[in-house]
């Protein structure tokens, strides 16, 4: 990769100018740059100090939210190894290190934000990439990670669930019909024993009677002597 030699030199002269009480500053800002999840450059320009007290709560305990000199912020950032935010170092600056969820302080800012439109989210850097006040305002409007996490243990145990239920099935369907089959060893126990259960041949149906004959026909009477 090739590596601009003069903003590379700009940068060395500006870094053995600073004065040694300034170093241990420029090292722990490179060192935060490094460390963190996520970095958000603000301008906290109107805001007291209470506000700015009042932000920090409203951060928690995983951000640090530090009023920065950009000139030693543009020599920690170089150190670090992070590129697109010196444009961002001007004005009045302070910086939230987070090093916990970067949604949830994401919220945290714009909900900030929101009650004291003063303070301008300029952008930052996340996992060592530049990002934009659009993408951090995006990232602000995502389910924090607990929420996310939720949602899919919620699905996880809906699933498994289904998966018992199927499983169970057919033991139910086993269990009644060994149920069924216990209650006809109660009512014949004859079933247990071998062959029983087995229906006796039908008895062979006795042959008919003969039916009666039908009477003879009785003679027919004399005919009357015509000539009578």
């Amino acid at each position: 990769m090739a590596v601009d030699t003069a903003s590379a030199d700009t940068v060395q002269h500006t870094r053995s100018s600073v004065r040694p009480d300034k170093a241990a500053a420029v090292a722990q800002l490179a060192r935060a740059f490094r460390d963190s999840a996520a970095a958000v450059l603000t301008e906290y320009r109107g805001l007291t100090v209470a506000q700015i007290s009042e932000l920090r709560v409203a951060l928690g305990a995983d951000t640090t939210y530090s009023v920065v000199k950009n000139t030693l912020t543009k020599i920690a950032v170089a150190d670090a190894g992070v590129a697109g935010v010196q444009e961002l170092l001007q004005g009045p600056t302070a910086v939230a290190f987070v090093s916990g969820e970067p949604v949830q302080a994401a919220k945290a800012l714009r909900d900030f934000a929101r009650a004291h439109p003063v303070l301008v989210v300029k952008g930052g850097v996340m996992d060592g990439r530049a990002i934009t006040a659009e993408e951090f305002r995006k990232l602000a409007d995502l389910e924090s990670r607990e929420v996310l996490l939720g949602k899919m243990a919620g699905a996880l145990l809906a699933s498994l669930s289904n998966a018992v239920y199927l499983l169970n099935a057919p033991l139910a369907q086993a269990a009644r019909l060994v149920g069924a089959l216990q209650a006809k060893a109660e009512a014949d126990p004859s079933v247990l024993t071998a062959g029983a259960g087995t229906p006796e041949p039908a008895a062979e149906p006795a042959p008919a009677e003969p039916a009666p004959a039908e009477p003879a026909p009785a003679d027919a009477p004399a005919a009357q002597d015509a000539t009578a």
